[in-house]
């Protein structure tokens, strides 16, 4: 089967390399470069800590093992793959309140989390400093990260591996499902023709697929804040000691390798723009505010220095929840994956997209996920904008 997939960020990656370790001949069409939308700009936190509804938590808890799966594929180890877990507080009694209703529904969910102790996360996280006034701490070990850049080059490599094509700078300006097959059109006139065609987008995905007269809409910004919207900090070098993800009241925190940290303050999202220019370079003042909070939750993180601040664009369905599924109904030839969470969520939905397209055997994982739900489209509301630790 010759299939086209459009986008190489790390979800249009793993499609590829599914579809490609299948036997399917696939050619990747990128616009950019491979990781250049979102998934160059995204915490990475592998996790199912606050997703709501209860399928949207289900989806994302399997994709946290889809990636222990794909790590396991690599005897000598996945260098991209940390499931260290995740240490989490909370300052105010609000917060306090919040964490506590968290976890146990969590633990009702039979989802692996439990409360520990100052000493215990001082032997967990040696450098971890924890206000003293924090009664109450969470731990969850099943949680990880990955680092993106690593994970889409394997993810790459492997497909190429098995025969797929990476075209980029590749505009594709119009998707055309018929009988006989799809066509893709390119800036510039150029049109290939495919028996299959699967939307790995992302954030460009509404545009697209409305080229194909379909509807998945998408959020967007249309003031600074936007619930897409997401401002990343990234250090030079550290000699500190950190292993895991630390969601704290003002700060979350994860390594990035080499030394590296990456840092954001959900609540400085408020003031971002969605024009990175606006952010100005690593001497912008929000770099001086989340040093002195890296400070507050890591001994010697004072001493950090900002590399690049970026402004992270998240791939975000109108209704915050994942999109899967074939767009053009009956053709069956215009297949759509858009989604936030997109890195915990892609080694999966790679595996189930393939499965749906190239085996025609539906997922039952996906059935409240598919685009037909946005036929009366009118009904979704805004995305409420994550602002404290945990929400994203």
């Amino acid at each position: 089967m010759r299939v086209a997939v459009i986008g190489a960020g790390v979800v249009g990656a793993a499609v590829a390399r599914d579809l490609a370790v299948r036997g399917a001949t696939v050619t990747v069409f990128e616009q950019r470069h491979p990781g250049d939308g979102t998934s160059g700009t995204s915490f990475a936190w592998l996790n199912s800590h606050d997703k709501h509804p209860e399928i949207y938590h289900r989806l994302n808890v399997e994709g946290c093992l889809e990636h222990a799966r794909l790590a396991a594929g690599f005897p000598g180890g996945a260098p991209w793959y940390f499931p260290t877990g995740n240490v989490a507080w909370a300052g105010d009694p609000e917060g306090r309140a919040t964490l506590e209703r968290r976890v146990t529904r969590l633990d009702r969910l039979g989802y692996p989390c439990r409360w520990v102790t100052h000493d215990e996360v001082g032997r967990l996280e040696p450098d971890v400093r924890v206000p003293e006034d924090v009664e109450r701490i969470a731990y969850f070990p099943g949680e990880g990260h990955v680092l993106p850049a690593v994970l889409l080059a394997h993810l790459l490599g492997q497909a190429r591996e098995c025969g797929a094509r990476l075209l980029f700078p590749a505009v594709v300006t119009a998707v055309e499902p018929h009988q006989r097959g799809v066509d893709v059109r390119l800036d510039g006139g150029e049109s290939h023709r495919f028996d299959r065609v699967i939307s790995c987008a992302g954030r460009w995905t509404e545009a697209l697929v409305a080229t194909a007269d379909r509807t998945v809409p998408m959020a967007e910004a249309t003031q600074p804040g936007g619930a897409n919207l997401g401002l990343l900090a990234y250090t030079r070098p550290l000699p500190v000691r950190l292993s895991r993800v630390l969601t704290t009241p003002r700060l979350n925190v994860r390594p990035d390798g080499g030394g590296r940290l990456v840092m954001q303050g959900l609540d400085l999202d408020a003031g971002t723009e969605a024009d990175p220019a606006a952010v100005g370079d690593a001497a912008a003042p929000p770099a001086d505010t989340l040093i002195q909070r890296l400070g507050e939750v890591l001994a010697g993180g004072e001493f950090a220095t900002i590399e690049a601040l970026r402004v992270g664009r998240r791939a975000l369905p109108a209704d915050g929840l994942t999109v899967a599924g074939f767009a053009d109904g009956e053709t069956r030839r215009f297949y759509v994956i858009a989604t936030h969470s997109g890195i915990t969520l892609a080694p999966l939905l790679a595996r189930l997209a393939a499965g749906e397209v190239l085996d025609e055997q539906a997922s039952p994982l996906l059935a409240s996920f598919r685009p037909d739900r946005f036929r009366h489209a009118a009904g979704t509301g805004p995305v409420t904008p994550a602002r404290r630790p945990g929400e994203q």
